[in-house]
């Protein structure tokens, strides 16, 4: 099982984007996409570095949350 992790969109570059998740910045390939993305959304990427799918903001804001405090990050 692979588990994804939202990550917002930071810079956009063809099918590649670099995105952000707890404060790591990642290269991540576009290719499995079936949506236009900009920056600022928030994707699911897993581990393989490919993101699937888009996810609302607050629905991205709250599963951090949730993966932040299983993982034991200082919560903002």
């Amino acid at each position: 099982m692979c588990m994804a992790i939202p990550s917002r969109i930071v810079e956009l570059v063809g099918e590649m984007a670099t995105v952000e998740a707890f404060g790591e910045l990642r290269s991540i390939s576009l290719m499995l996409m079936n949506d236009e993305v900009a920056l600022g959304d928030y994707v699911l990427v897993q581990a393989g570095g490919f993101a699937y799918d888009r996810v609302e903001h607050q629905v991205a804001q709250e599963a951090l949350q949730i993966l932040g405090r299983v993982v034991g990050l200082p919560q903002a």
